[in-house]
Parts: structure tokens; C-alpha cells; sequence
């Protein structure tokens, strides 16, 4: 394990709303005591802000980021810790949806994608503290004639859709060595678009910039302490309060579980087969995940289903075989019914704002929603795809509704 960068999740079997102190400091990858420029919670008291948002995750962090560089004085408020949800895996995988068919959501998360590699340094140089980023493409294997040709065909859309910043383009899996994924055609699809991310040491990085541009962060608390705006990046929880509030279907929690290998491939992409994520991290770690659980008794407890995953990574990457299990972690992540973010004004409460429903893209999106929310929040500026607005999320869940 990794010290505090670890946010160990194996075996717990309370629910998130009985989780015990004891059982939350080791989730903890970073507390108000690791930065000199954050504000004690007495003065915090005092002092309203230009914006505060409630959740320390990647979108609330990255949001509370974006504000502070434009100037604007910023809290963030978490009621557990930091990356204490769903941000805080091992996976962070930054990669995108097919280039076909091609819609907003699809060039909302390429401007995000591209624009990654520079958001990342700027929060590195605002904190000191290397977030993990490295943009080496992804490998997928192609199953059969049928998969190529598709492949091929989204090669060309790729071209049409992207440019020439980045491609989708068939490699044989015999030049990629021993990591590869098993390829039965013996052809792989290879994007340049696709990177990774740490996700816990990212998150600390965050944290960390955050406090170094005078922001806020007071963990432990739920209620808010004043502002001008205020905005909900609150995971799966905020999204069933939200629910309440409305009276209307957006989504669910689905839970995924996934694990950390000791396995060193620096610079290697990251593999996706059918379903399954590989990721290589710098610090000589790959994070495998993850399940997708619509119905669970334990949030945050690992179980079979995980090691079934780890034997299927296995079997998918060879190389792998030997690698000792250094991790296991569990969580519930927003999923709105408009397998959508859902972003934009509250419809109800005035100066309120919403930011939630990240799912499996959330860290490769954080970048886009960060500026569109900024944009949004602090000069009224809507940007926002309206496939993302609540609105959206509304009439999808209607029309998926049973009459």
C-alpha cells in the first residue's frame, strides 16, 4: 500500500451513512494539516466567499480550481474527506467514447480530453505535486472480421471528427510486445487520444493548489458557511437528494469495485477489453476495474466479483500473471439516467448550481466541466451542452418510464 495516498476500502461492510470515524480516517489521503495557506475552520466561520461547493471529489475540486484562477475566492466543503468517494479508485482512465456517431457529448469530452495535459501542469505547478498524468493512447483488441471493419470505419470518422490532434488506427498486437491485450484476429485498435491519470495523488494535487490559491477546504462538515453561488458536486447522494426535491427519476448509485497491481509499465497505454480497464501508473502500479453493480448490499466492501475481475485482467494482459495485489477499493458512482453528466442551475433554488453525474468519465471530463461551470457561475456565460442540463435528464427518464 501507499501510506496516505491509499484510501483502503477492502473488507468494509458498514453503508456510507454508518461508516465509523475509525473506519473514515483511512480513507483520508489528505487533511486540512497538510497545507500551511489552508484557513482554520474558526475563521472559515467568519468569512463568506464568491463561490462554495459542496463535495471534494474531482469535478467539486476541479471546479473550486477553475473559480480560483479567475480570482474568485472559493470553499469547497466535504462531509467525509477528500476523495473519499467515488474519484478515489485506482482507475483514471481519460478516454473517449467512439468518434461515431458524433453528437455534443462526444465534442464536449474531446475539447476535454485535448485540454487535459495543460490543466493538469497548471495544477501542478499551483501545487508542487505530480497529479500523474501521462497521454500514451489506449490498445482494445479486435474480436473478429466484423470488429475490424467497424474499427476501419471509425478510423475514418476519428479523422473526420478529430482532426489531426489525435487517431484511431488498427495495429497488429505483435508489435505491441507483452503488453497487449489477447487479441483473436490479432489486431488491436490503437487511439492517441486516450490517457490515464493517478487518481488519488491527482486528487491531492488538487487539494493542494486549492489551498495554495488561498481557497478553502473543511472536511467533516455539511452544513454551508456562506457565499455568493453555491454549487452541488455531490456524488450518488446528492443525486437522490436531488430526486427528492424534484420528484422525478435522474439516476442511481451504481457501485464498481476494482484493484491495484504492483506491475510496472511507465508509458504503456492503457488497455480496454470488453469492459475491463488496465492502467499503468508512474509510480509502477496498474489499476484494473471495474465492476458495475446496479444492486448491492455493501458499498464500499470488496468481494468475488472483484477477484473474478482480477483473473479476467489476467487472462486479458499475460504479463500480468505474477503481479502481487497491492489494493482493493469499492464505491457507489453517480450514474443520471441520461448517461450524461447533469450540469447547469438548480432548477429550484436561486444561486444554486449542480454538477454532478461524472459516472466512469468523470476525470476525463473534470477539465470541460470545470471551465463550463466557471463560465456558468461566475460570469453567467452558459456553455453547457444541453444534453447535460437536468432538463434533458428529466424527459429521458420520462420517456424511459413504463406507462
Amino acid at each position: 500500500m501507499h501510506g496516505r495516498a491509499c484510501l483502503a476500502a477492502d473488507g468494509r461492510a458498514a453503508k456510507f451513512s454508518s461508516i465509523r470515524n475509525s473506519a473514515e480516517a483511512e480513507y483520508r489521503l489528505w487533511s486540512l494539516e497538510d497545507s500551511e495557506n489552508c484557513a482554520s475552520n474558526e475563521r472559515s466561520e467568519v468569512l463568506k466567499t464568491d463561490v462554495e461547493i459542496f463535495g471534494a471529489g474531482v469535478l467539486g475540486l476541479a471546479i473550486a480550481f477553475a473559480c480560483l484562477r479567475r480570482g474568485a475566492s472559493v470553499r469547497v466543503i466535504e462531509k467525509r474527506s477528500v476523495g473519499f468517494g467515488a474519484s478515489g479508485g485506482y482507475i483514471g482512465a481519460l478516454a473517449p467514447h467512439a468518434p461515431d456517431p458524433w453528437n455534443e457529448k462526444k465534442r464536449f469530452q474531446l475539447d476535454s480530453l485535448l485540454g487535459s495535459a495543460a490543466f493538469w501542469k497548471d495544477v501542478e505547478n499551483c501545487s508542487g505535486k505530480n497529479p500523474g498524468y501521462s497521454r500514451a493512447g489506449r490498445l482494445a483488441p479486435l474480436a473478429s472480421e466484423r470488429a475490424i471493419k467497424r474499427a476501419r470505419h471509425y478510423s475514418a470518422k476519428a479523422l473526420e471528427n478529430w482532426g489531426n490532434r489525435a487517431n484511431w488506427k488498427l495495429v497488429q498486437a505483435s508489435d505491441c510486445e507483452t503488453w497487449a491485450p489477447e487479441s483473436p484476429t490479432g489486431w488491436l485498435v490503437f487511439d492517441t487520444l486516450s490517457a490515464s491519470i493517478h487518481p488519488r495523488r491527482s486528487l491531492l494535487a488538487l487539494a493542494s493548489a486549492i489551498t495554495n490559491l488561498k481557497g478553502e477546504i473543511v472536511e467533516g462538515r455539511t452544513e454551508g458557511i456562506g457565499s455568493k453561488s453555491t454549487i452541488l458536486a455531490t456524488g450518488w447522494e446528492g443525486l437522490a437528494t436531488l430526486e427528492e426535491e424534484l420528484g422525478t427519476s435522474l439516476g442511481s448509485g451504481e457501485k464498481g469495485q476494482a484493484a491495484l497491481l504492483n506491475f510496472c509499465a511507465r508509458k504503456k497505454p492503457l488497455i480496454y477489453a470488453d469492459g475491463l480497464y488496465v492502467v499503468p501508473h508512474d509510480d509502477g502500479t496498474v489499476g484494473i476495474g471495474s465492476t458495475s453493480e446496479r444492486s448491492y448490499a455493501l458499498p464500499v466492501a470488496t468481494d468475488k466479483r472483484l477477484d473474478s475481475l482480477i483473473r479476467v485482467a489476467v487472462q486479458t494482459v499475460p504479463c500480468l500473471k505474477d503481479a502481487a495485489v497491492v489494493g482493493r477499493w469499492a464505491s457507489i458512482r453517480p450514474r443520471a439516467n441520461s448517461r450524461a453528466p447533469l450540469l447547469g442551475r438548480h432548477p429550484l433554488r436561486e444561486s444554486v448550481y449542480i454538477a454532478n453525474g461524472g459516472f466512469k468519465i468523470g476525470y476525463g471530463i473534470a477539465p470541460g466541466v470545470a471551465r463550463a461551470m466557471a463560465d456558468l457561475v461566475l460570469d453567467g456565460i452558459d456553455r453547457i451542452p444541453k444534453s447535460f442540463s437536468l432538463e434533458s435528464c428529466i424527459s429521458k427518464s420520462a420517456r424511459q418510464t413504463p406507462r
